[in-house]
């Protein structure tokens, strides 16, 4: 489904709003939207595990950092961050980052087609902060380094083959990765003040070993037009990648990336925005900015980021109020879900099951506001289809 061209959403006394008109020019609020109107409800009270839900929704623990995962042997890493699912026969598989210096790497957990935990165990070692990452279309997982001079590694969810650092990707402080099989690139965003927004084109679309390193070049207004300039030393010394392009459009700690349907949106936690490029035109603008709806909204701390086959877009934040927010195709922003007393935490790794009726995502530091407190969750419910 393609979003409309800009979002115009609020939160007047802690209920989701849409507004009309484009807010950031100086257009009126139109009159908000009911209390509960975001497409799942208002949130009920903690559960069990702590997470506030909408009615018909339930949440389960799949894995705490340093206990064994269901009634494998496999011992879960500390401070989940990133993930995503694949498709593994009638079952699915779940794969999460170690956001932890040194060590990091990834790990995943194989279901039943029920859901049931069957197995466990690493895909990615020796590695330094695994932050985000992003799915590939032949179904391999971008591990991505969020530290200086940071790599990509491609790593094999069923955990048969070797991990592969992927150079020709760039070095620089990685943070996610989505993937367009359309244009046949992989977006790439940079956890830096100054961060850059990149793409790589492979020269064999399903072959990461080689290709161009590019970065988007556009001014320094909220919304314009861009193009792409390759990057002419992508391994990043002794000039940084985000210094090497004049032009290049600067972004205030770039987060996650998702890509649908001609469109890729990604976040950025400095200014707790989330952008839009209409990669049909090749047009950028906003759509989201907190900061335009004077700190009322639901959604700050903006960090990964993924959508559904509806249109939906899920914003985990870092920090705000421990939610997964929902942004609509019809602009409304709505709180989905809340972990409470974790506020030392962060939501990291959305990810919906293949058949989109599961999601998953962790609380990276629990409620030990520590690193071996990680807590990865399942909510179960009638997502829209």
């Amino acid at each position: 489904m393609e979003r409309r061209s800009l979002l115009r959403a609020a939160v007047l006394g802690g209920t989701s709003a849409a507004l009309g008109g484009t807010l950031w020019r100086g257009a009126a609020y139109a009159a908000p939207a009911q209390p509960g109107t975001g497409p799942y409800g208002p949130l009920g009270s903690p559960d069990a595990n702590g997470v506030r839900l909408p009615a018909g929704f339930t949440s389960r623990v799949i894995a705490r950092s340093g206990q064994r995962v269901g009634t494998t042997s496999y011992t879960w890493h500390n401070a989940p961050d990133g993930g995503a699912c694949y498709a593994d026969g009638t079952g699915w598989i779940y794969v999460s980052n170690s956001e932890i210096n040194p060590s990091g790497g990834a790990s995943a957990v194989k279901f039943s087609s029920t859901g049931a935990i069957t197995g466990a165990y690493r895909i990615l070692s020796g590695t330094r902060q695994n932050c985000a990452g992003g799915k590939t279309p032949w179904n391999t997982w971008l591990s991505c380094e969020e530290v200086s001079l940071g790599y990509v590694y491609e790593t094999d969810p069923w955990g048969t083959n070797a991990a592969v650092q992927r150079a020709a990707m760039g070095r620089f402080k990685h943070e996610a990765a989505a993937a367009d099989p359309v244009r046949r690139v992989i977006y790439l965003t940079e956890d830096e003040t100054n961060g850059r927004f990149y793409r790589f084109v492979p020269t064999t679309w399903g072959n990461l070993s080689s290709g161009k390193l590019q970065v988007m070049v556009a001014g320094s207004a909220t919304s314009g037009s861009f193009t792409w300039t390759d990057i002419p030393d992508p391994d990043g010394s002794p000039t940084a990648t985000r210094s090497q392009v004049s032009g290049s459009k600067s972004f205030n700690g770039g987060e996650g990336c998702h890509y649908a349907n001609g469109t890729v949106w990604f976040t950025t936690k400095g200014d707790n925005r989330v952008w839009q490029l209409n990669l049909l035109d090749n047009t950028y603008e906003l759509a989201y900015d907190d900061s335009l709806v004077n700190g009322t909204a639901p959604l700050t701390g903006v960090d990964n980021i993924t959508g559904t086959s509806s249109g939906d877009l899920f914003v985990a934040e870092d920090g705000g109020t421990m939610e997964i927010c929902v942004i609509t195709p019809d602009d409304v922003v709505a709180s989905f879900l809340r972990v409470d007393g974790q506020s030392a935490s962060e939501i990291t790794g959305p990810a919906f099951s293949p058949d989109g009726t599961r999601l998953y995502f962790s609380s990276q530091r629990g409620t030990s506001g520590s690193s071996s407190g990680g807590i990865t969750y399942e909510v179960t419910g009638p997502f829209r289809s």
